[in-house]
């Protein structure tokens, strides 16, 4: 999935890049092409002006040359005066909003060589005498001026604002978002690493729990152990804990298993009924103790389904564990089935503390357990019904939460 995103990501943002780069090239194409076209349409009125007021006739062909980017020669075939050239100069491109800084320069017929005249600045700066332009000789021309305009680019860019701002955005929302996929590489490398140390750990615990589980059978059943109370009650303890210790190890490796890619469900045809009733029968015991009830109410009449058997066994078993462990005073649980809509329904209600309705969107997360502050009555790692949950996922069962704080909780399994 990461790999997918990854590469997917990539592409998105390598297109986003290529269009933005294109619309940006195609933008200042037509700014350029537009200042081209407003530049020679000034020039060839400044000529008309200068034309008219010396009586002379302008050439039919190659009136306006461009030199280069930036550099315009244009052909008059008559003697050009050069203050009646500034001041027409000025004037068109002032009609045409172009006020953008120039400089220009009038070919001399008896030095022949171009003589600069002015460089003329909006901004009533002066330029530096060595970085003004040089202006090159046209061939074939007898009377001509040229104008040069160097801040040409920045006028066009300038004009290109808006879109500038807005490639500067995408190129740091794409900056961000190559940073996100490393930092999301860089946490599903700890993630698994965290995972790997999680496995390896528990299965290095299977070694010492099955080590004590023997020692304490051996305590056990040792004659002197049962004839002193005290030591007996220390050996029932050690294999008790041992016991629960090795249910936590083995929730954990069911866990890694469950989420590994190979793992596959042993689907069988199951009598629900059969199951529900066994483990109530092994858990009526731990609540009657308790001073509780536990009540099945099995109604179904379609109670045969295709599920894992040990799984399945599993996900009762810890619905009815958790309504043991989360209730008020003495558990007061309810197991039912029941037909509705066509599907089998099984429901497991207790009336026990109930869940705040802000936690109920995650008590299916893994490791997730409802705050309650620095009271830790019941011990766990909140992976149950993180395993109930994957487990009907797999099977492609419906798991639906109802419940009320201080009120009670219902879960539901639709099949």
């Amino acid at each position: 999935m990461i790999r997918r995103v990854v590469i997917l990501g990539a592409m998105a943002v390598i297109s986003i890049i290529a269009v933005q780069s294109y619309w940006v090239l195609q933008t200042w194409d037509l700014r350029e092409n537009d200042f081209n076209r407003t530049i020679n349409i000034a020039l060839r009125r400044v000529a008309e002006d200068l034309a008219d007021l010396n009586n002379s006739v302008l050439p039919l062909k190659n009136l306006i040359r461009q030199e280069s980017s930036n550099s315009y020669t244009v052909n008059m075939e008559d003697v050009i005066d050069a203050s009646q050239l500034e001041f027409f100069l000025y004037q068109e491109f002032e009609k045409l909003a172009l006020n953008i800084d120039f400089e220009y320069a009038i070919f001399d017929c008896s030095s022949n060589e171009m003589v600069y005249v002015n460089y003329c600045s909006y901004s009533n700066e002066e330029k530096p005498k060595e970085s003004l332009s040089t202006f090159p000789k046209a061939d074939k021309l007898n009377y001509y001026f040229a104008v040069n305009f160097p801040t040409r680019s920045s006028h066009l860019v300038s004009k290109m604002e808006l879109t500038f701002i807005f490639t500067l955005i995408l190129l740091l929302s794409s900056m961000f978002f190559v940073y996100s996929i490393f930092v999301i590489i860089r946490q599903k490398r700890l993630s698994e690493m965290q995972k790997d140390f999680i496995n390896n750990m528990t299965h290095e615990f299977k070694t010492p729990i099955s080590t004590i589980r023997v020692s304490s059978d051996v305590f056990l059943g040792n004659e002197m152990i049962q004839k002193d109370p005290r030591l007996l009650k220390y050996a029932s303890i050690i294999k008790e804990q041992n016991i629960r210790l090795n249910n936590q190890v083995e929730k954990v490796l069911q866990l890694a298993k469950i989420e590994g890619e190979r793992f596959e469900l042993q689907k069988e045809k199951l009598n629900l009924h059969e199951l529900i009733l066994k483990v109530v029968n092994s858990n009526e015991l731990r609540v009657t103790q308790n001073g509780g009830l536990l009540k099945s109410e099995l109604a179904a009449k379609d109670f045969e389904v295709k599920a894992d058997r040990f799984h399945m066994t599993n996900v009762i078993h810890n619905l009815i564990d958790n309504a043991i462990k989360y209730c008020k005073e003495v558990p007061d649980i309810l197991v039912k089935t029941f037909e509705e809509d066509g599907k089998l329904r099984l429901i497991i209600e207790d009336k026990g503390i109930g869940i705040d309705k802000e936690h109920q969107s995650k008590i299916f997360n893994k490791f997730f357990r409802v705050p309650t502050g620095n009271l830790h009555n019941v011990k766990g790692f909140g992976l149950g019904l993180f395993y109930i949950k994957k487990i009907c996922d797999l099977h492609g069962w419906k798991v639906d939460l109802d419940s009320e704080l201080d009120q009670g909780t219902k879960i539901k399994i639709s099949f």
